[in-house]
């Protein structure tokens, strides 16, 4: 779907250098100036990674907050760093473009994770030491000690949120997709770009999370904010070697107007024929008669609504807008779908850290921090990626004998079963072990005992993902 203007220019004529003049192939793009935006990618995966996974037991444990707390502070700051994408995106598309939406949102990290980097190291923002905030009173953090918190949470949601909805997109432009050498090339970057993010998912698990643990939590979240820096020094150092797209105008700005012009014509009959519609013959996407009520923002009127309006051309849409946004709107129920398995998701880095961190984590002498064992998610997303396509969809293809071996529909509904279903009631049967012993025998059950949780919700986000598939009709 294009959901842009109608009159934007072809791609030819969008493409400029950092001067604002036609790019030179030969000069600027490719996978020189692709890496460069990996990296700030790769350093963004570190940092929101290496926060989310390890700060309910930096909550419970150090701000001395309940486990139901921590977790409410955690999935907001997730939830917000999300819904902020969709400000970033449309940023970039209606104003500034993609490039300086990703460096402004990469300089608004690096400072929300140096913020966090003073809050946990500043003595006064937390509340006094505790031995066993189970076995005694402890005095929980105030407003006061958690504003500076929050602050540097939120700033790193809003850098957070404009770096995730535009990264991909910036490296994709630079590759021509008229060059089929480039075309092909921007293939393997989208294989890259996923790689950087599942490496920058796992460095944080394990060594960021280990250094927060054990060494101290300033120097792990330090690392973050230097990372962070040099990645936004190296995206700027590129400048010149990037292609830029200028902005052709957001997606949500036409969503808004068709939704817009079809309740303001809601008066208005319908037209005998749909080919009196606007733009009809030139749509390039074909009429339908599914959510017809929205067909009225493609008549063109010249009276009545029309005169109440006048001087705005742009309240009278095209078919191919009508229809691009009736095709958002039946996607809404598939997307409410998925917010059960988000929900889920979400628990991973919360509750069952929390849960490790009443777990035997020992192996030998050595015991692994309780946010390391996100290790399993992740390893199990990126080994499923690869089985996927090279062993399960072709022994799907021999049962189904279509093309695609089992329908984007049907991964989700894989998916969901994975991780809601039989995730959530092996979840429940490691709980419910894990506070008998406790609570019975003063014992604590391995940590292990959370792994096959992890593999449940990792292989359901793996099929999850075929939900991309349902936006090509």
């Amino acid at each position: 779907m294009v959901l842009v203007d109608e009159h934007g220019e072809k791609d030819g004529g969008i493409m400029v250098d950092f001067r604002g003049k036609p790019v030179d192939n030969s000069r600027t793009g490719g996978w020189l100036a692709a890496g460069l935006i990996l990296g700030t990618e790769l350093s963004e995966r570190i940092c929101v990674m290496g926060i989310s996974m390890n700060m309910v037991t930096y909550l419970v444990g150090d701000l001395h907050l309940s486990s139901a707390k921590s977790a409410n502070i955690v999935t907001n700051f997730m939830g917000t760093l999300n819904l902020l994408g969709l400000l970033g995106g449309f940023l970039a598309d209606a104003k500034l473009g993609r490039y300086l939406t990703v460096a402004i949102s990469a300089s608004i990290a690096a400072l929300g994770v140096t913020l966090l980097t003073l809050a946990t190291t500043i003595p006064s923002m937390k509340p006094p030491p505790c031995q066993n905030s189970r076995k005694q009173q402890c005095i929980e953090a105030s407003g006061q000690q958690l504003a500076l918190l929050y602050v540097a949470l939120y700033t790193i949601a809003a850098g957070g949120g404009g770096i995730k909805s535009n990264v991909s997109g910036f490296g994709s432009d630079q590759f021509d997709t008229s060059n089929p050498k480039e075309e092909k090339a921007m293939i393997y970057f989208f294989n890259r770009f996923y790689f950087c993010i599942s490496l920058g998912s796992l460095f944080a698990v394990t060594v960021l999370v280990y250094i927060q643990d054990n060494v101290g939590r300033g120097w792990g979240y330090g690392i973050s904010a230097g990372t962070m820096i040099v990645a936004v020094l190296i995206l700027l150092g590129g400048t010149r070697l990037y292609r830029f797209r200028r902005p052709q105008g957001s997606p949500l700005t036409v969503i808004w107007r068709v939704l817009y012009s079809a309740w303001k014509k809601r008066s208005l009959s319908y037209p005998p024929q749909p080919t009196m519609l606007n733009e009809y013959y030139n749509a390039t996407v074909p009429h339908t008669g599914k959510l017809r009520c929205l067909d009225k923002a493609a008549i063109s009127d010249d009276s009545g609504v029309a005169n109440e309006n006048k001087g705005k051309p742009a309240l009278v849409s095209t078919v191919t807008q009508v229809e691009e946004v009736k095709m958002v709107l039946m996607l809404l129920p598939i997307w409410s779908t998925c917010i059960l398995f988000w929900t889920v998701y979400s628990q991973m880095n919360t509750f069952t850290i929390e849960q490790a961190t009443f777990m035997n984590r020992k192996v030998g002498s050595f015991e692994i921090p309780a946010g390391s064992f996100s290790f399993f998610l992740f390893i199990t997303i990126l080994l499923f990626t690869s089985l996927n396509e090279r062993l399960l969809v072709p022994v799907a293809r021999k049962i189904t004998h279509t093309v695609q071996g089992i329908t984007s529909l049907q991964r989700v509904g894989i998916g969901l079963a994975f991780s809601i279903i039989i995730g959530m009631v092996a979840a429940a049967l490691v709980e419910k072990r894990r506070r008998e012993h406790f609570v019975r025998e003063n014992d604590r059950i391995a940590a292990f005992w959370l792994v096959p949780q992890f593999f449940l919700v990792g292989r359901g986000s793996v099929c999850i993902r075929g939900a991309a598939g349902v936006l090509h009709p």
